[in-house]
């Protein structure tokens, strides 16, 4: 093989001699993370990942019935699919589509929605129904009794990273776990209950908000009423009943009413009893020494109504206000809001540093890194948009979402803004005078499913925002947006714009 001659001087090309236009065909195959990294790459990059043509590809793949504006002709592209993908998140929409789902009238105790997948529970029975159903017309639930008394808890967990059904089942499905006052935990999957987990000595109060432990070992927490926590092991041996228990944590005095994983170590749980005792459990040494397994201990006054953790912070809404607490430490940091007489409902997104709480027909917004200077918090905003007590809220970057069981209309809200957006009834015309206002929700993305019932039957309504195309028009508006003409369908069976 000849070797290069070292006189004659060597041609390279970088990435960046590429032209544009080239690498924008080349990164048209990236979904939309990777355009992102893409862009926070360098600037020549940036000018790639923002060419016109990949975001028109996006927008016409995303919704073809919708047509770029002419007045969108002057801007990017790119602009316009992200005005449009926030206004659907935000709801900001008169047509959706709509499903609705007639129950028993019975109160509903808790909705659930991830993925593919609705659930909810009336007393003991539980009610499934898939989305992808519903959206083709195809209508469907399936009721289960298999609880004898009332479901306590509801979580739904990926498959991902667990052992269960290792053979059959992808990693990208969800399994539900209910906890019930029958004394039982149960694993349901395809419809049906697949396991019972049978230890604690009176009714299940609550389940973790995460699966504890790593990747292959994956383990459930639970609290009773017998003041117990305890941890079920999550693999695919086929142990059920108290043969999956792996642990019981004694400490608590009284029932234990919530608990949440922390953020910065797995095998850390952080639980709060009736009496607002706090503890914080290391799981990863409870099968060995199961009465030195609780690393911390603190107190909050008032009852105990939400509490979150982030990283290696625990929030805890509890009586009137929300504190936060350093769980390295067990020192409470700060009184990041503080509602009387008393909290209602309690959203925390603690990666926008946002708390939303909700009181007594009114909702409030507050800034955690303003009131770490502050002894008595005050909020940004507050907005009396509902009758009587607030107890529902979603909160996401995009939008707040606010129900309570005195008010047939949920509310929306701008998070960034705190402006409102759209107002949803979640009973039908004919029973708003009689139905229960909301007796629950439940919102992922584009979806929101709402909950009530009245003296004649229940209502699960289902709104899908994806493929809207009437914008809400606010007084003074001539046109609802400047990127995207709306188009009406007269085969739609929806509302004209």
């Amino acid at each position: 093989m000849a070797e290069a001659d070292p006189s004659r001087p060597q041609s390279t090309t970088k990435i960046t001699d590429v032209d544009v236009d080239s690498l924008a065909h080349c990164a048209g195959y990236l979904n939309l993370q990777d355009l992102s990294n893409l862009a926070m790459s360098c600037k020549y990059f940036k000018r790639v990942a923002y060419s016109d043509s990949i975001w028109l590809r996006w927008f016409r793949d995303s919704w073809p019935k919708q047509i770029l504006s002419s007045s969108s002709q002057t801007l990017e592209v790119r602009e316009a699919y992200m005005a449009r993908r926030t206004a659907l998140q935000q709801f900001k929409f008169v047509d959706p589509f709509v499903a609705d789902l007639y129950t028993v009238s019975q109160p509903y105790s808790h909705i659930a929605m991830d993925k593919n997948d609705v659930v909810f529970s009336q007393g003991s029975m539980i009610g499934m129904m898939k989305i992808d159903s519903c959206l083709s017309g195809r209508q469907s639930f399936i009721m289960r009794s298999d609880h004898n008394a009332r479901i306590t808890c509801m979580r739904l967990f990926s498959l991902d990273g667990t052992s269960l059904f290792k053979s059959d089942a992808p990693g990208n499905e969800n399994i539900l776990v209910t906890s019930s006052c029958d004394h039982t935990i149960r694993l349901w999957w395809k419809g049906s209950c697949q396991r019972c987990f049978r230890g604690h000595n009176g009714p299940v109060s609550i389940l973790s908000d995460k699966l504890l432990g790593e990747v292959g070992g994956k383990v459930l927490a639970s609290g009773g009423e017998d003041a117990t926590v305890r941890l079920w092991s999550l693999n695919s041996n086929g142990k059920r009943g108290q043969q999956a228990l792996k642990a019981t944590l004694y400490g608590h005095e009284k029932p234990v009413k919530l608990m949440s994983v922390a953020g910065h170590k797995t095998s850390l749980l952080v639980t709060i009893s009736k009496n607002s005792k706090v503890r914080v459990w290391d799981t990863a040494t409870s099968s060995a020494v199961r009465s030195s397994c609780c690393v911390g201990m603190t107190s909050v006054p008032g009852a105990p109504v939400k509490m979150k953790c982030h990283e290696s912070m625990v929030y805890v809404a509890a009586g009137s206000s929300v504190i936060a607490i350093d769980l390295r430490t067990m020192q409470k940091v700060l009184t990041a809001a503080v509602y009387r007489p008393n909290l209602y409902s309690v959203e925390i997104m603690p990666s926008k540093s946002l708390i939303c709480t909700g009181g007594n027909g009114s909702v409030m917004l507050w800034d955690i890194r303003r009131n770490q200077e502050t002894l008595t918090p005050e909020p940004i905003v507050e907005l009396e948009s509902h009758t009587g007590p607030v107890t529902f809220l979603h909160m996401d970057q995009y939008k707040i979402v606010t129900g309570g069981p005195e008010d047939s209309y949920v509310n929306v809200l701008e998070t960034d803004t705190f402006t409102q957006t759209n107002t949803l009834i979640c009973c039908s015309t004919e029973q708003a005078s009689t139905s229960s206002g909301c007796a629950g929700l439940a919102v992922n993305g584009y979806q929101i499913v709402t909950a009530s019932y009245g003296e004649e039957h229940g209502l699960i309504r289902f709104r899908d925002f994806a493929n809207a195309a009437c914008p809400v028009v606010e007084s003074g508006d001539d046109h609802a947006s400047k990127f995207w003409d709306p188009q009406s369908y007269s085969d739609s069976g929806g509302s004209d714009c």
